[in-house]
């Protein structure tokens, strides 16, 4: 499982740091900035190839050899209970989890499994992964979850009845639906884990220049990238949560590259997050 750049198990007293879609953008700004800092990184991505090349320029940028290359497509359910599996089975702790990969499709697109897409990679993908490894990061002292989010969550809505679009499908509004629910479930799992258990916060970096945004027209994207800032900017307030010691003990908060900030009302709808809750916890086989 372990990429083979990375001679022997990770040496002990070194934090590790597992990072969803790190192959580019802010994935991979966070996990270059994190294996700056000393952890050793985990990169989790969706091809072997871009994450690959990811490790190799992370290694060359930071001089840090401390890193594993991980491949599982977030949109199948039975990749990431493997990854999961297999990730348990290796390490022996986790210190920060962060939840960064996520799509915006244009059109309505189904997983494998048989869920739209945006949901699917952006929302359910993290709230499996955490499940699954939550043992790990219950026994890890002071272990961190950073869920990104977006300041974009104000403009959505919730249909429990209708998370899917299967009556009506918008690119966009499926976005910022899925930043949303990245927020209802930060705050329902802070609840849950309590003072004593890992923390977990949401970031909103901002506008960023990223390849998420591949799939609108030239246009579009061509005005995305000049009013957005860059994924290393983007990355600060991931790492700030991830890393920062005057954070720690801090859980079930909203951050934006200023500092602390106050998310929707929606978002912070208790009942609302527990009503999400179960249905996630459906739609993955969990037990609510």
């Amino acid at each position: 499982m372990r990429d083979t750049g990375v001679a022997g198990p990770i040496p002990p007293g070194h934090g590790l740091a597992l990072v969803t879609g790190a192959s580019s953008g802010l994935g991979r700004a966070t996990a270059t900035e994190l294996a700056r800092l000393g952890a050793s990184v985990v990169l989790l991505c969706r091809d072997e190839a871009r994450g690959r090349a990811a490790l190799e320029a992370i290694r060359a940028a930071t001089g840090n050899e401390r890193l594993i290359l991980r491949i599982a497509d977030l949109a199948s359910q039975e990749a990431i209970r493997r990854f999961a599996d297999g990730f348990l089975r290796d390490e022996v702790r986790l210190d920060v989890l962060v939840h960064n990969a996520a799509v915006y499709r244009m059109s309505r697109h189904e997983t494998p499994d048989g869920i739209e897409e945006t949901l699917a990679v952006n929302h359910l993908a993290p709230f499996l992964l955490t499940h699954r490894l939550l043992p790990l990061l219950s026994a890890t002292a002071g272990a961190r979850l950073v869920v990104v989010s977006s300041d974009a969550h104000a403009h959505a809505t919730l249909d429990l009845s209708d998370l899917e679009g299967r009556e009506s499908y918008d690119g966009y509004f499926a976005y910022v639906q899925s930043k949303l629910a990245n927020l209802l479930f930060t705050y329902a799992l802070a609840r849950r884990l309590g003072p004593l258990g890992p923390t977990v916060n949401a970031a909103a970096p901002g506008v960023v220049a990223t390849e998420i945004v591949r799939g609108l027209p030239e246009e579009l994207r061509a005005k995305w990238r000049s009013m957005g800032r860059s994924p290393e900017e983007g990355a600060r307030v991931i790492v700030r949560l991830a890393a920062a010691p005057e954070l720690s003990g801090v859980t079930g908060r909203y951050f934006r590259s200023d500092g602390e900030a106050e998310s929707s009302l929606l978002s912070r709808d208790d009942g609302l997050q527990e009503e999400l809750w179960c249905v996630s916890a459906r739609m993955t086989g969990l037990a609510p």
